[in-house]
């Protein structure tokens, strides 16, 4: 049971565990909702993880689009696995309590791999804007030295950013009386309003990092697209302009669908403080689990040797479960 303010006489306080809240209103239903959480958290890890064993056992998708889809997809099962454990806590067991360093934690990793996935989207559409405009040296630019690089680079940026959060976050004095947070994980700007202090500073350098990575990458994403365009208006053939946009389709698809809940989860945070609880807990989802689902769906639909290695590895699987029984 956690602490009153009545039973609490000190100076500084820090909850010794915040309560966790799975769809407000919709407590009873809890049981009901998990299936369709569960489905999704099955199609996210899955096929992300046949993505990966195609990319991995196909020597032909040992390319420099393929290494990306790699880290995209590596990125998507880390924020699924960063939500899994308290969203499904919640929905099946209605365990709602979190330790503080825990929250923490989980913190920490939901909003760097967000930040990952952002750059990652980065590099990969500067991998198309150098495929299309520079063909006869793709390879010999994007070898696999400064994929490595590149990736390594991505990984640093968010961990650097999101460091300072969790000492930002432990610094302040808590209400006792306002553990109960507003979605089944924590989420920086849930976390930082259950504070009885002053968290200028707090919202300040959360806003830097939405504006140093997010905001950034999206409009370097856009330039990267003008470029494109411009290169591919150039071409002289209607059929190698569309064959060339033809290859930034899954790419395009997967940057509406990870950047369009990312500035509704932003905007509703900021200026929909008036909306019912229930709208910001179902943007935060569809921003956290909507992209881990959607994009291997996306890319073994647009991308045919993505969806023929992926068939690949399920026929292998099958066989080896016959031959086990």
């Amino acid at each position: 049971m956690l602490p009153s303010r009545a039973d609490i006489n000190i100076s500084f306080f820090q909850p010794p565990a915040f309560l966790l809240i799975g769809i407000p209103g919709h407590e009873a239903a809890h049981g009901w909702i998990s299936i369709p959480f569960s489905s999704m958290y099955t199609v996210a890890l899955t096929g992300n993880c046949l993505i990966l064993l195609a990319i991995r056992r196909t020597p032909s998708l040992h390319q420099p689009m393929y290494y990306f889809l790699s880290m995209l997809a590596l990125t998507d099962m880390g924020l699924t696995l960063s939500t899994l454990p308290t969203t499904l806590g919640v929905l099946w067991f209605d365990y709602r309590l979190i330790g503080f360093n825990s929250c923490l934690a989980q913190m920490f990793f939901l909003h760097t791999f967000s930040v990952v996935e952002s750059s990652v989207l980065l590099a990969m559409s500067f991998d198309r804007f150098l495929a299309i405009s520079k063909p006869l040296r793709y390879a010999a630019i994007l070898t696999n030295n400064v994929i490595i690089k590149i990736g390594l680079a991505v990984v640093t940026r968010a961990s650097l950013s999101l460091f300072p959060v969790p000492f930002l976050l432990k610094r302040l004095n808590f209400c006792p009386d306002k553990t109960l947070l507003s979605h089944s994980f924590c989420f920086h700007p849930d976390v930082m309003r259950r504070a009885c202090d002053d968290i200028t500073i707090n919202i300040f350098y959360g806003l830097y990092i939405v504006a140093s990575t997010a905001s950034i990458d999206s409009l370097l994403i856009v330039l990267s697209y003008t470029l494109i365009l411009r290169t591919v208006l150039g071409l002289a053939s209607p059929r190698e302009r569309v064959r060339a946009l033809n290859t930034c389709v899954s790419h395009i698809l997967a940057v509406l669908v990870f950047f369009i809940p990312a500035i509704g989860v932003s905007i509703i945070h900021r200026f929909g403080k008036h909306l019912p609880s229930i709208v910001h807990a179902l943007v935060a989802y569809v921003y956290l689990l909507i992209p881990p689902v959607l994009n291997p769906i996306i890319y073994s639909v647009k991308s045919k040797p993505i969806r023929e290695a992926m068939l690949k590895e399920l026929r292998k699987k099958r066989q080896v479960h016959e031959v086990k029984n």
